[in-house]
């Protein structure tokens, strides 16, 4: 009976390591600016919710992406189709 090595985590040298609290940091600074930004003007974004609502769907999917949704065809018959 053979057993397998125990799982080791990855090394902690990895390249992109470093730069991840750099970007935590540079959100929350964003973020927290954001929300003062948005304290101090909120009279003059209320009135823009509906555009700013109809903005965020073409902006959703330009940043999204297709992950896997159409894939080009293999050359294969579909299954149970003789024609």
């Amino acid at each position: 009976m053979q057993t397998d090595p125990p799982h080791l985590p990855t090394s902690p040298n990895d390249d992109r390591a470093p730069h991840r609290p750099l970007w935590a940091a540079a959100a929350m600074v964003a973020l927290i600016g954001a929300f003062y930004l948005l304290r101090e003007h909120w009279g003059h974004v209320a009135g823009y919710w509906p555009y700013l609502l109809l903005l965020a769907c073409p902006v959703m999917h330009l940043f999204h992406g297709h992950h896997g949704g159409h894939r080009p065809p293999t050359g294969r018959r579909p299954e149970g189709g003789d024609t």
